[in-house]
């Protein structure tokens, strides 16, 4: 029995939403753009959060960063008594290699920009990573075309590069790169190998695409290794089982010594990680959250009220049906339920419309800036979910006033 009213008032609502075609728009059109708010910042959020953490899984997660400065805000450490600081430097690599029983891996790394020249093509301000041999072995990469330095080109410092994606585009345009001669910063450099594409991020990091690695002994031809404000870091890779607090723990001591820093002294480097990076984005992305809630939950609120209106005129217009239906013996939870079926139903379709729109508009954006932004099956039921609960809500009030009516007084409204 309850399904075959529940089928009856589907009908019922369908038969009204078809006959009533531009209320039926104006119903959806509040709710579509609703959904069409929320749902579109919960998906540019859900992108920029797997792009951010996706470049920070690249770091590793048993692997710190030994820098001059920190990556997160330390208290009582202001920035004129870091900038004092020695840069990290060669000495500080070799004591790690001599004195470190918790590595597998170690490697010192220096980046600047530079200009980089191909024949007429100019990359002004390139980013230059120099890097010893073992980066391979730490910072994850994939290499589309060529190969990774020989370990005799790192330590003869062979002039070779390894150019991202975004610098042969600017350089080479649709050539191959590989077994082209560059000069950076004026000196001559052969290409032996293109990073694979790796895309932008949620926050314009676009990874290797815009770096160009080359072995720390050619760059040395170009850049001033001793300059205190040098743009270096160690990085650091735990051997298997070794916890990355014991490897910080022990990189600290080795430091220290090696800087001959007296016991009452700080530290004059910093140890840093990938989790302290993600545990600052968790507060960023839990604030956006919320206001891409609230954003979104005043466009809901507004398509609610629409659907809440135009129910309430749909009553006003039905009275008299409503009024000859009690008189055949029609229950109240029959008319509540028809009522609210429409009110559903009207909610739902926007909606699906609104999640059509953005599916549409990932497509365009995905075509024209290169991204990854995808709409999630989660958002979408999350997009159905929201709009059936609007429907109830905005639906309830005109359906419970119908179920109520006298069905006498009903049938006389129209006369």
């Amino acid at each position: 029995m309850f399904f075959r009213l529940l089928k009856e008032g589907f009908i019922f609502a369908f038969n009204s939403i078809i006959v009533n075609k531009l209320r039926t728009f104006l119903s959806l059109f509040g709710i579509t753009i609703g959904i069409f708010s929320i749902i579109s910042v919960f998906t540019v959020l859900d992108w920029m959060e797997k792009s951010i953490r996706d470049s920070i899984s690249t770091l590793g997660d048993n692997v710190i960063y030994v820098d001059k400065w920190p990556w997160a805000y330390v208290p009582d450490l202001p920035w004129w008594d870091i900038i004092k600081w020695p840069a990290i430097s060669k000495n500080d690599y070799q004591a790690i290699l001599n004195r470190s029983t918790k590595t597998e891996s170690t490697c010192f790394s220096v980046m600047q920009s530079k200009q980089i020249k191909y024949k007429k093509n100019l990359a002004n301000d390139a980013t230059i990573w120099a890097v010893t041999h073992e980066f391979e072995n730490i910072r994850s990469f994939e290499i589309e075309n060529g190969r990774y330095f020989s370990p005799e080109e790192s330590a003869s410092g062979k002039n070779v590069a390894i150019v991202g994606a975004v610098i042969a585009e600017r350089l080479f345009e649709k050539a191959d790169p590989v077994g082209k001669q560059i000069t950076i910063d004026g000196k001559k450099a052969f290409v032996i190998g293109l990073f694979k594409k790796e895309g932008k991020g949620g926050i314009s990091d676009s990874g290797m695409d815009e770096m160009t690695l080359v072995p720390l002994n050619y760059a040395k031809t170009f850049i001033n290794m001793k300059n205190n404000f040098l743009d270096a870091n160690l990085i650091i890779k735990a051997k298997e089982g070794v916890p990355v607090q014991e490897l910080s723990d022990e990189t600290t001591m080795i430091l220290r010594a090696a800087r001959r820093l007296q016991p009452d002294e700080i530290n004059n480097f910093s140890i840093n990680r990938a989790s302290l990076i993600s545990q600052s984005f968790d507060a960023v992305f839990a604030g956006i959250n919320v206001g891409g809630w609230v954003i979104g939950g005043f466009s809901i609120l507004v398509g609610g009220f629409g659907i809440a209106n135009i129910m309430f005129v749909s009553v006003r217009e039905r009275t008299n049906i409503i009024g000859i239906q009690k008189a055949l013996g029609a229950k109240r939870f029959f008319i509540l339920q028809q009522f609210l079926v429409e009110s559903v139903l009207l909610s739902v379709i926007g909606g699906i419309l609104g999640v059509l729109m953005i599916f549409i508009a990932t497509i365009v954006i995905n075509y024209l800036y290169d991204l990854n932004i995808y709409l999630t099956m989660a958002n979408v039921f999350l997009a159905i979910f929201i709009s059936g609960i609007i429907g109830v809500v905005a639906g309830y009030a005109p359906a419970y006033a119908a179920a109520k009516m006298n069905p006498v007084e009903a049938i006389g409204f129209s006369f």
